[in-house]
């Protein structure tokens, strides 16, 4: 199988993965990726094996433990340079949140088996001199032979829960004013993509707000004829109803009274219908 997956950044990885039967052994070649980029979307190659571990792992039916030993009938090549092996001093925050969903959506898509899923961890920061708060936000999953992607889930490398609304009330001076599923924005296809969410926080004390967050511009890709996930939007609705845009990477102060809002993406779908 082979497959290019482009980053809304321009960035591409591309993978050719290649099976010997009879050897029981397979290669995935990551030659043709993008050289490592000016941003912090580069990902140590450490984190490219452990993305190829978890998918291959995911593919095999039996209750094996998930240690180096995944690795030895597989043969991982990762030019030098690359986003996915850059060399120093390359910035790299966003390679182990971000571009290892993309990673594993690209290697899903080389072997034709799963949809993109929401292919990104939504992370949010906000905060000054006295509060602190990061959380990753869910969004659709993809889907695959014979089911449907779930709804408002974590995926693939996030695996983590997100606070409570009366624990986040509680500690930090904002209301979450909404927190719903994005009815329809998983990809059609003969097994449906699971939707993302909209997310909505409004703002009581003034705060720097961080978002990084991917498939804002490119989305979730469909396999075998099945449609993409809808693109996620984040935005600012100001305390006087000024509407601000903001891009999938995106630093902003917010003012008492003001609202942040993120639609995350959805799934792609599987199959035609």
């Amino acid at each position: 199988g082979y497959f290019e997956q482009e980053l809304d950044n321009d960035g591409k990885i591309v993978v050719n993965i290649s099976i010997n039967a009879e050897q029981q052994r397979a290669k995935i070649d990551f030659t043709g990726t993008s050289l490592q980029l000016n941003n912090n979307f580069n990902a140590p190659a450490a984190v490219c094996k452990a993305a190829v571990i978890y998918v291959f792992r995911t593919l095999v039916n039996d209750d094996i433990p998930l240690n180096a030993g995944c690795l030895q009938p597989l043969e991982i090549i990762i030019p030098q340079g690359s986003l996915l092996n850059p060399k120093y001093p390359a910035a790299v925050v966003a390679g182990n949140v971000e571009t290892s969903q993309h990673i594993v959506d690209a290697l899903y898509g080389a072997l034709g088996v799963l949809a993109a899923s929401q292919g990104t961890m939504n992370n949010l920061t906000f905060g000054n001199d006295e509060y602190q708060y990061y959380e990753t936000i869910c969004g659709g999953a993809g889907a695959g032979p014979n089911f449907n992607g779930c709804d408002a889930v974590q995926t693939h490398m996030t695996n983590s829960r997100i606070t409570d609304p009366e624990v986040l009330e509680w500690r930090f001076p904002v209301l979450l004013e909404e927190f719903s599923i994005r009815q329809n924005t998983g990809g059609n296809g003969k097994y449906q993509g699971g939707d993302g969410v909209f997310r909505k926080i409004k703002f009581l004390t003034k705060m720097m707000v961080s978002i990084l967050s991917s498939h804002r511009i490119k989305p979730p890709f469909g396999v075998q004829g099945g449609c993409a996930g809808a693109v996620g939007k984040n935005q600012i609705i100001r305390y006087n109803g000024e509407i601000v845009k903001l891009a999938g990477c995106a630093q902003i102060t917010m003012q008492q009274g003001d609202c942040l809002e993120i639609k995350t993406p959805g799934g792609g779908g599987y199959g035609m219908k």
